[in-house]
């Protein structure tokens, strides 16, 4: 039973969390699963979560946790191609984000119509207006967010392209 559970846990957990990296950390017959990393007195499995796939290492080895909000904002840290396709990849991630809020509005709408459908009445109700409204607020704040961040980062993302093409062409003569 304790392994089934855990088992659902290591399952459910990256998709809840929405993180990619969870660690199992174990102490004797003790299993607790982090986000960060695990104090020295446990032993540490790493659990990726990437496109579907699980994958579980035993990583011991301690790593130091980067930020990778940081590391796309501080090109100094990384190549200016592994920025831009880190760049590229949020940017894809934010657009998808968005696809699916989308969905999930038609799918608040569709239901919030079928509720008014069933208790008759009529669009023009007061109610009905209001839980609209409240609706399509709620996934326009997000969407909002998230086009503000894509707008940024796409910005951030032809200020380095611009930087890279004249060294570039430096290197060609």
């Amino acid at each position: 039973m304790t392994r089934l559970i855990v088992t659902l846990i290591c399952v459910l957990l990256p998709t809840t969390a929405l993180a990619n990296t969870v660690y199992k950390c174990r102490k004797d017959d003790k299993v607790v699963f982090s986000q960060t990393a695990c104090p020295q007195e446990y032993s540490q499995h790493k659990i990726e979560y990437q496109l579907g796939i699980t994958t579980e290492t035993d990583s011991d080895k301690r790593e130091t946790p980067v930020d990778p909000l940081q590391s796309l904002l501080n090109s100094q840290t990384i190549s200016k191609e592994k920025l831009l396709q880190l760049l590229d990849a949020e940017l894809y991630r934010l657009k998808q984000e968005n696809s699916y809020f989308e969905i999930l509005r038609a799918s608040e709408l569709q239901k919030l119509e079928r509720q008014r459908y069933w208790q008759h009445k009529e669009k023009d109700d007061p109610e009905y207006i209001s839980q609209l409204n409240k609706i399509n607020d709620h996934f326009n704040g997000l969407t909002s967010n998230n086009t503000q961040a894509i707008q940024q980062l796409s910005d951030r993302k032809t200020q380095i392209s611009a930087e890279t093409e004249p060294e570039e062409a430096k290197e060609k003569p």
